[in-house]
């Protein structure tokens, strides 16, 4: 009872302190009135990057501040106004892990990737992660963590779908939402990005995505429009390419009339690094901020002030948007940061978190695996298992302490594992490393410019290691259980190549002949997928026992893979993405840049006339038809499904209700696990509209969703689900509308978008929502329709 009074007495007292020490504010237009032109030409742009002229679409960062941030805003000294800080997310802050004259660290945790936080569909656990991670954003002094990246998964190849979540809007929005809210509670910002269309990494800075005014308001603005009025993130960044022929971060559309004008939205907007062309043209659409600071955005801005082309009103519009912001962050309000974040304790956090995205996708009885640990002799296969990989390269990237890879977390879980196969496989990586480092250095020789291409992408991965069918054999007698491990890396700059979604040859051979093996002495096998989109699974997945998708799940990676093996955490993760069968399988495929090289040099880039397919431009031709509302409107066949996932315990769904208040539909079901094991389940909402001649519609659309508590065999939980009635609209390209047709609309309970549990209707009344006519294509695309 004392601690009890102590606890609410301290509480009190931080109560009254905060109301005393009122937070700093700026005299905005006292300001503005000091200001000369010149000085506010420089205060909408950065400060520049060290090394960097803007002709190089490299990741640069800044000494300035913090050491290794992405950048920082300018300064006015003299009246009081300090630069802030601004660096890369997602997967947890990016700044440098030693600093110059310095001995000590400024390790950052390494989280789960995107993907991952998406597939535990769990919204509260998602705002966890963004809570820790943004308290080690406001201990190591930086003001806006660039992040969360919630563009679509239009395509598996796509080299930053790590960053994503989701082919669907609904989870992509609502994942960021709460990623935005975790991290803004400590009093730091986020840049909601890339705003918008940036599916693609070939020729990302000048490509035009030409989509149709229905795709851009239903599939790609949708997750930023949720986001933003859910969770009010402090910026947004502007992204590299065009839509349908102008840039985005110099289309008053996208940034005024949709962003501020319709949504509401009152924030900062900065452009992404060295994005756009023209400085005048950015501020008057309403782009803030220009970062990291060119000098012809200086030039540009100047001039067109004095040739009367752009009002000083937007200048100083954007100017006042800027202090806003500023206003707000720690560093203004006079913040100390420590410098000391409790990096075992996020440790912890991540390692945990990480089991509740990881997707269970075969299961013949081998896992959780039964046996005592320390009477289990796990044989480990595939250089990934040895040598784990956390999430992906480039801005994404985190510069973290260590990474458990596999073997370590079985280790540490108290497996043994094969020690003379270790010995051969650490040797073999460690020459294949060597190699790639001898193979560099003589390229940097003979070829810089392909050398420095080198330095920002992924390194390759080693061949998988040959192993004799006699060894194979030997080992099959010996050990209780084999665990083959594929992984796949990919990041920024560069789109992931058709045969990184296929398997090679030896790894296809690998996994055929260590089944073969094992299977003949009655051994079971399970792989581990350690990657961050997609690869093919339907030429393979009926050979092993069972596949877990660990996705890339940060630096705790082994320890939470060994967790979920070992049965300590059943795995509850689904798939927020549809695995084809073969990559051609994706409509998108036909409008992809497949197997295309970058070039970091931007003066090349958009040099080919405009006129290369996929590269100059992108017709989205699969119109809203993207992920499961092409594959399950048009029937075609999957590897997995949309929402797929298993676990290690079965549920059953009964009583389900639907209540229709006119502007508020509520479902509910009773959720009951009926296995022999504790486990959550996600419970997936679709709606299917009545047929109509006016809008063409997908099959079926994720409206809400919901994840159980743990619960116990024989326990019953009753989900709600909620859905507004005027989510229901599809966009009227016609009327220029948000419409809903009168009738009878379904609404189907599912555990992915192909297994439905129950089917529910109501009638819903006809609406109408006018919005402005923007965006539209210069021309009208060749569009699919069901």
């Amino acid at each position: 009872m004392k601690t009890r009074n102590l606890f609410f007495i301290a509480l009190a007292t931080s109560l009254a302190i905060a109301c005393v020490m009122e937070a700093k504010t700026i005299d905005k237009k006292a300001l503005l009135q000091r200001l000369s032109l010149t000085d506010k030409a420089h205060f909408v742009i950065g400060t520049g990057m060290t090394g960097m002229t803007g002709n190089n679409a490299v990741i640069g960062s800044t000494k300035s501040l913090v050491s290794g941030a992405a950048g920082t805003t300018y300064p006015l000294d003299s009246l009081g106004i300090p630069s802030i800080v601004l660096a890369d997310g997602p997967a947890g802050l990016r700044i440098d892990a030693h600093r110059t004259d310095d001995t000590a660290t400024y390790y950052c945790t390494h989280f789960p990737i995107g993907t991952l936080l998406a597939s535990t569909w769990d919204q509260q656990l998602v705002e966890e992660v963004g809570r820790i991670m943004g308290n080690e954003v406001k201990e190591y002094g930086v003001d806006i963590l660039l992040g969360p990246a919630v563009n679509i998964h239009r395509n598996p190849l796509n080299g930053r779908n790590f960053e994503y979540y989701s082919e669907d809007p609904l989870v992509a929005g609502k994942t960021a939402a709460a990623y935005i809210r975790g991290i803004q509670s400590n009093g730091v910002g986020t840049s909601i990005k890339h705003f918008a269309f940036n599916n693609q990494e070939t020729n990302r800075m000048n490509t035009d995505a030409r989509i149709s005014q229905r795709a851009i308001r239903e599939i790609y603005l949708k997750p930023f429009e949720i986001a933003i009025k859910e969770a009010n993130p402090w910026t947004v960044m502007s992204s590299y390419n065009k839509i349908n022929g102008t840039y985005t971060s110099e289309s008053k559309d996208l940034l005024t009339t949709i962003l501020r004008d319709e949504w509401g939205y009152q924030g900062t907007v900065m452009t992404d690094w060295f994005g756009g062309k023209d400085g005048a043209t950015q501020v008057w659409a309403g782009n803030d901020m220009l970062q990291p600071g060119k000098s012809e955005q200086f030039s540009s801005i100047v001039e067109n002030v004095k040739n009367g082309k752009l009002k000083i009103t937007d200048l100083d519009r954007n100017i006042t948007r800027i202090l806003n912001l500023i206003e707000k962050t720690p560093r203004y309000q006079g913040y100390h940061y420590s410098n000391r974040p409790d990096l075992k304790a996020h440790a912890a956090i991540t390692r945990q978190s990480a089991t509740e995205g990881m997707v269970l996708l075969k299961n013949n009885g081998v896992l959780p695996i039964q046996t005592k640990a320390s009477n289990t002799q796990i044989t480990l296969y595939g250089c990934t298992s040895y040598d784990f990989i956390a999430g992906g390269t480039g801005s994404g990237n985190v510069n973290h302490a260590y990474v458990v890879s596999l073997l370590d977390g079985l280790k540490n879980a108290g497996y043994c594992v094969d020690n003379q196969l270790q010995k051969a496989y650490t040797q073999y990586i460690s020459d294949c490393k060597a190699a790639e480092k001898a193979h560099l250095e003589e390229t940097k020789k003979k070829d810089k410019q392909t050398a420095m291409l080198t330095m920002f992408l992924p390194s390759p991965r080693p061949t998988e290691m040959n192993i004799t069918t006699k060894q194979l054999n030997q080992q099959a007698k010996t050990a209780q259980v084999a665990v083959i491990t594929l992984g796949r890396i990919s990041g920024e700059f560069l789109d992931r190549k058709l045969a990184d979604f296929n398997l090679t040859k030896k790894e296809y051979q690998l996994i055929s002949k260590v089944c073969k093996a094992y299977h003949k002495v009655g051994k079971k096998v399970i792989v581990l997928l350690n990657i961050g989109g997609p690869i093919e699974t339907a030429s393979w997945k009926a050979m092993p026992d069972a596949i877990l998708c660990a996705w890339q799940a940060g630096q705790e990676g082994g320890n939470s893979v060994a967790d979920v093996i070992s049965g300590k955490t059943s795995p509850s993760g689904k798939l927020t993405m549809t695995w084809p069968i073969n990559f051609t399988d994706a409509y998108s495929s036909k409008n992809f840049p497949i197997d295309k090289m970058p070039d970091l040099n931007m003066t090349n880039q958009g040099k080919t006339g405009n006129n290369e397919k996929n590269v100059d431009y992108t017709n989205y031709e699969e119109d809203i038809y993207v992920g499961y509302r092409y594959f399950d409107s048009f029937n075609k066949l999957v590897s997995y499904p949309f929402g797929y996932g298993l676990s290690y315990t079965k549920f059953s769904y009964s009583n389900a209700k639907v209540n229709n208040n006119g502007d508020i539909i509520t479902v509910t079901v009773n959720v009951k696990n009926i296995g022999k094991t504790t486990g959550k389940e996600i419970v997936e909402l679709y709606e299917t509209a009545p047929n109509s001649k006016k809008l063409n519609k997908p099959a079926k659309e994720l409206k809400a969703f919901a994840k159980t508590k743990v619960l116990k065999p024989g326990e019953t939980e009753v989900v709600t689900l909620t859905v507004k009635t005027a989510d229901l609209a599809s966009f009227s390209e016609a009327s220029s509308a948000w419409k809903i047709d009168a009738g009878i609309y379904q609404l189907l309970i599912g555990t992915s978008s192909r297994d439905i549990r129950a089917t529910l209707s109501t009638h819903v009344k006809a609406q109408e929502s006018p919005v402005h006519n923007v965006l539209a294509p210069q021309e009208p695309l060749n569009l699919l329709h069901r």
